[in-house]
C-alpha cells in the first residue's frame, strides 16, 4: 500500500530589484554608447548622401535634405581614377604585403620567443622600437635607398617598403603569441625526430591562426588607406593605387564633393566587400587570438 507523499515546497528567493547606481550606470552607458555609434556612422552617411547628390543640389544646401539622387557622380569618378586598373595595382601590392609580412614576421618571432639570451633580447627590442618611428621620418632615406637599387616605381620597391615598415608590428604580435604555446608541443615534436623548422611548419604555424587573422586586419588597413608610400614611390599614373587616384580629385584651392566622395567610397568599397564576406573568419580568429587557450 502506498502513500502520498508530497515534497516540500521549495524555498524562493525574493526578487530583487537591480541596485539604483547600477542601473544608472547601464543606463549611461547606453547612452554614450548610442553616440559613439552616431558619431561613427553619421559621417559616413553624409559621405554616401552627399555623393549621390547633384553639384547644383550640394552648392544651395550643403548640409540640407536631397531633393534629387543621381549615380552620375559614381560614374564620372569611375571614369577618371581609372578604377579597375588601380584596383587592381593595390589588391597586388597589399596582397604581395601582407604575405611578406606573415610570413617572414611569423618565422622572425619563432627564435625570439623561444631563445632566452641576451642578444634575442636585444633583437626584440630594436623591433618593438621601430613601431614608434613614424613613416614621414625615413621617407627621404627610403628615397635614395630605392633609387640606388633601381626599385623606384616598381611595386617590388613598394611591396618592401611596406614589409619594412609593418614588420615590427608583426613580430609584437607573433612574439607575444608564440610565448603563451606550451614548450611541452615543441619537446613532444622533437622527440619524434622534427627539427626547428619541420617543428614550426607542423605545430606552430597551425596554431598562430588567430593572431594571423588580427594581423592581416590591421596590416590590411593600413596599406589599403595609405597615400603617401604610392604616392612618393609610384611615380607611373598606372601604377598609382586606387587611393592616389582617389584623393587626387582634392584641389588646395577648391573641393568639389560629389566628385570626391564618390572616388573615395569607390576606393574603400572592395576592402569593405572583402570584410563583409570574410567577417565571421576575422571575428572568429581575433576573438580566439584575444583568448590564451
Amino acid at each position: 500500500m502506498t502513500s502520498d507523499i508530497s515534497s516540500p515546497p521549495l524555498a524562493t528567493r525574493p526578487v530583487t530589484s537591480p541596485h539604483p547606481l547600477r542601473r544608472l550606470g547601464g543606463g549611461v552607458g547606453t547612452v554614450l554608447l548610442c553616440l559613439g555609434t552616431l558619431l561613427f556612422v553619421l559621417p559616413f552617411l553624409f559621405t554616401v548622401v552627399t555623393a549621390l547628390r547633384t553639384a547644383a543640389d550640394v552648392a544651395r544646401s550643403p548640409l540640407g535634405i536631397p531633393h534629387s539622387v543621381t549615380f552620375r557622380n559614381f560614374t564620372d569618378a569611375f571614369s577618371q581614377i581609372h578604377y579597375g586598373r588601380s584596383t587592381l595595382n593595390t589588391l597586388l601590392v597589399t596582397g604581395l604585403s601582407c604575405v611578406a609580412v606573415t610570413v617572414i614576421g611569423s618565422l622572425a618571432s619563432y627564435p625570439l620567443a623561444r631563445i632566452t639570451q641576451h642578444w634575442s633580447t636585444a633583437v626584440y627590442r630594436l623591433f618593438i622600437l621601430g613601431t614608434s618611428i613614424p613613416v614621414f621620418v625615413v621617407v627621404a632615406p627610403l628615397y635614395l635607398l630605392m633609387r640606388d637599387l633601381n626599385l623606384l616605381d616598381t611595386y617590388a620597391g613598394v611591396v618592401f617598403i611596406y614589409t619594412a615598415l609593418n614588420l615590427p608590428v608583426a613580430v609584437f604580435f607573433y612574439t607575444s603569441f608564440v610565448r603563451s604555446i606550451p614548450v611541452d608541443l615543441e619537446e613532444a615534436a622533437s622527440l619524434d625526430g622534427c627539427g626547428a623548422f619541420r617543428t614550426f611548419f607542423t605545430i606552430i604555424l597551425p596554431l598562430l591562426r588567430p593572431v594571423t587573422s588580427t594581423l592581416l586586419t590591421f596590416v590590411a588597413l593600413q596599406i589599403w588607406n595609405d597615400l603617401l608610400v604610392p604616392l612618393v614611390f609610384l611615380q607611373d599614373p598606372d601604377k598609382r593605387t586606387v587611393m592616389v587616384n582617389a584623393y587626387s580629385f582634392i584641389d588646395p584651392h577648391t573641393v568639389q564633393p560629389t566628385t570626391l566622395f564618390p572616388a573615395a567610397l569607390l576606393g574603400v568599397l572592395p576592402l569593405l566587400l572583402i570584410f563583409v564576406f570574410l567577417q565571421r573568419q576575422v571575428v572568429a580568429g581575433m576573438s580566439a587570438g584575444a583568448v590564451k587557450s
